[in-house]
């Protein structure tokens, strides 16, 4: 056992399976009491099981830790509010929270239905600020706390996923306007864009067809370079480490950033993006003078056709 975070609490929510349940089993390997919770729901957010919060509880304190499991749902003020409670109720305090919980539901944008984007958004985005509400109205009164949230290089544009796209980069503005509201605090937050080879991903590739859309995209060689990547190599422990050192009082100075991280790779996000060129003028452009100077400077190597987003 490690003592980076001996003496404090966590939540982590949808810890079930996959990055969360390595995040939970991280913390808690570092000291944290943590709460593991998850609904126990399928990849596209349907269903319900308290299976996968208990089993990881049980292999935290197997291994000497501490752990209490919680079932609610984030998408609910109800349901995210007693996930904190019970941080304190078990552990007296909550120093820690690592928004995690979420779920996809992929389709085209023409095709996409009100459902499957209310639903996506209400867990993704609505779920993270649930409980970062409620987690930030006690660490005010601790003046202390560290939050970490999950974004994805999704949130930059993806195919099919006009949803989870959007759900995932509000996460990331969210996360920036967090840091400032809590800094005097002594809270940070700062997010992460994680990739590992989850059962979410397994399913893609089995069911959604996602190994013959990046054959199409990038052609079948570094198709299947990428899918064995994300199966063999980049795995949820690689992320939790990440998630344990911002979750340290080590990591005092760092708040408001974007990070990504797989296996062997951390990296760090221009925060805010940096303004590429500029065009200046005195006075108002016309829409002829652009029609002559767009091409020529701003956009000239933009294309119809986008790349990729993920960087490996």
């Amino acid at each position: 056992m490690g003592e980076l975070l001996k003496g404090r609490v966590a939540v982590v929510t949808g810890a079930g399976r996959g990055i969360g349940r390595a995040e939970a089993i991280a913390l808690a390997a570092q000291g944290a009491s943590v709460v593991v919770n998850d609904l126990g729901a399928a990849t596209d957010g349907s269903g319900a099981s308290a299976s996968p919060a208990d089993e990881v509880v049980a292999e935290i304190k197997k291994a000497g830790g501490t752990a209490v499991a919680s079932y609610a749902s984030v998408a609910t003020v109800e349901g995210a509010e007693s996930i904190i409670r019970t941080a304190v109720d078990s552990f007296g305090r909550l120093d820690i929270l690592v928004n995690n919980a979420g779920f996809n539901r992929d389709r085209m944008i023409y095709n996409l239905t009100d459902e499957e984007w209310r639903s996506v958004l209400e867990t993704n985005l609505s779920g993270t600020f649930y409980c970062t509400r409620a987690a930030c109205r006690i660490m005010r009164a601790q003046n202390y706390g560290r939050i970490i949230n999950t974004s994805s290089h999704a949130g930059l544009g993806n195919m099919g996923q006009a949803n989870y796209s959007a759900a995932k980069e509000g996460i990331v503005g969210l996360t920036r306007t967090v840091a400032r509201d809590m800094q005097r605090y002594g809270v940070t937050c700062n997010a992460i864009r994680p990739v590992a080879g989850t059962r979410g991903f397994v399913e893609m590739l089995k069911e959604k067809g996602l190994k013959e859309a990046w054959a199409k995209m990038w052609g079948e060689e570094l198709a299947e370079k990428r899918i064995k990547q994300m199966l063999e190599e980049n795995q949820p422990e690689d992320i939790a480490v990440l998630v344990v050192y911002l979750a340290s009082e080590q990591a005092h100075h760092v708040n408001g950033c974007v990070f990504e991280v797989w296996h062997g790779h951390i990296g760090i996000f221009t925060d805010p993006p940096p303004v590429e060129q500029v065009l200046w003028k005195d006075g108002r452009f016309s829409p002829e003078e652009l029609v002559t100077v767009m091409p020529r400077t701003l956009t000239r190597n933009k294309t119809h056709e986008l790349p990729a987003i993920f960087p490996f």
